[in-house]
């Protein structure tokens, strides 16, 4: 757990900058710096997965499991933040480890956005799904995944996260009108479509932890794949 702190520390402590300079910002430029430090707050992490030795094997089985994910957003197009996506992203954390969750969070993210529209939003996105994953494979060796009961709520308590953080891109791209009064008003407005990917992810995770995880975990140990 402690190889994944100081990447975590890092990024979490970048997105916190991002948020204090944008929120002062009121010129034309707080976009670009948002996204920039944004994705300054993604290096660190995909650093730490570069500097880890990978065979082939392992780097097509990310790149299936992203495009798998991705691939689950678009049966569910006319439903609102009903998406398996999360569900997949974090239940294939916690099989291979956080490193893995991230980057297929995030590169899930990005590849679907290729079908519903890329944007400033998507690194946001990115970087959403890529921490609910690697906190995901932070924590699956903690009791809290290791009951079902837990397994649901952190992806629950997800859905909710999720939506905070996109509702920040919101939130950042009306500088003119940043205020608490909107901040309050863009949480109560996205309520209902957080809770939604709330429940979702508590229906996905609830139909897909049994088999999806005994698919993945007879990979693992057949193939020694992304072994931590």
């Amino acid at each position: 757990m402690a190889k994944y702190r100081y990447p975590l520390l890092i990024a979490l402590g970048l997105f916190l900058s991002l948020l204090g300079l944008t929120a002062a910002l009121k010129d034309r430029h707080y976009l670009l710096l948002s996204l920039v430090m944004l994705a300054a707050a993604l290096l660190p992490l995909f650093i730490r997965l570069e500097r880890r030795p990978l065979e082939a094997r392992e780097l097509v089985l990310l790149a299936v499991l992203a495009a798998v994910a991705a691939i689950s957003r678009i049966p569910f197009a006319a439903l609102p933040n009903v998406k398996p996506v999360s569900a997949l992203v974090i239940l294939s954390a916690y099989v291979f480890g956080a490193e893995a969750g991230f980057i297929i969070g995030a590169v899930a993210a990005l590849v679907s956005n290729i079908y519903f529209g890329q944007g400033p939003w998507t690194p946001w996105q990115m970087f959403a799904w890529g921490i609910m994953g690697l906190s995901a494979g932070w924590l699956r060796s903690t009791p809290l995944l290791h009951s079902r009961a837990g397994l649901l709520a952190f992806g629950f308590i997800w859905g909710f996260l999720f939506g905070w953080i996109m509702d920040i891109w919101y939130l950042l791209s009306q500088p003119d009108t940043l205020s608490w009064p909107l901040a309050a008003a863009a949480v109560a407005s996205s309520f209902y479509f957080d809770l939604a990917h709330a429940v979702s992810n508590v229906v996905f995770l609830a139909v897909l932890a049994g088999g999806w995880t005994k698919v993945l975990e007879r990979f693992r140990r057949k193939y020694g794949l992304l072994k931590e």
